[in-house]
């Protein structure tokens, strides 16, 4: 369980395919913490430390099913992502339930700057059995976006956009993110809970 307060980014130093399975090897902005098994989310995605290196790196390994749902299949040697390890129950909740479980991907469509902060707008493809399942964003809701919690504005079916400010910009790869990047998207838990109850109405 996360929290979408992002910790800090790893680079990539190294990718490796297995099979289905990608490892990927990535340096640490908390390396004295580190250890096997332990869970750290990556651009959104929960995955499992499986071997600690003599360099201070570590590497996780991502299914098929996590590369079909997400931007790691993208990554490439030198690209950052954005970790978290996971939430301590006796620590606030800054940001929203995060579980690390991405829903799908979305492509940004536009950035712009506005008042010392940014703007960027997303486009997703939405299904209407998606829509069912609570994969969608609501006014003043909660999103997740490659780990990081925020607050939607301009909802629309299949698009939404969110003000990004400046220290999240400095700490995070949205300054990477220009139009035409592939964003991890996990959509609100309570919405799908919601979503899942009307089923039985």
């Amino acid at each position: 369980m996360f929290s979408g307060i992002v910790e800090g980014t790893a680079q990539v130093t190294s990718i490796c395919r297995e099979e289905g399975n990608i490892h990927f090897t990535l340096s640490s902005p908390f390396e004295e913490s580190l250890a096997i098994d332990q869970s750290i989310a990556h651009n959104g995605v929960c995955l499992t430390v499986v071997s600690l290196q003599e360099d201070k790196t570590y590497t996780v390994t991502a299914i098929q099913e996590t590369l079909d749902r997400s931007n790691l299949g993208f990554l490439h040697v030198g690209d950052f992502v954005n970790v978290e390890r996971s939430m301590l129950l006796n620590s606030r909740l800054d940001g929203h339930i995060v579980q690390g479980h991405v829903d799908c991907t979305a492509t940004c469509v536009d950035r712009r700057e506005a008042d010392g902060s940014h703007y960027f707008q997303f486009k997703y493809q939405v299904t209407p059995d998606m829509a069912r399942k609570g994969y969608t964003t609501v006014e003043k809701g909660s999103v997740c976006i490659n780990g990081v919690s925020l607050t939607v504005c301009n909802s629309t079916d299949d698009s939404f956009e969110v003000a990004i400010i400046p220290y999240t910009l400095e700490h995070t790869n949205f300054r990477y993110i220009e139009r035409g990047s592939v964003v991890n998207l996990e959509f609100d838990i309570i919405g799908k809970y919601l979503a899942k109850l009307k089923d039985f109405d």
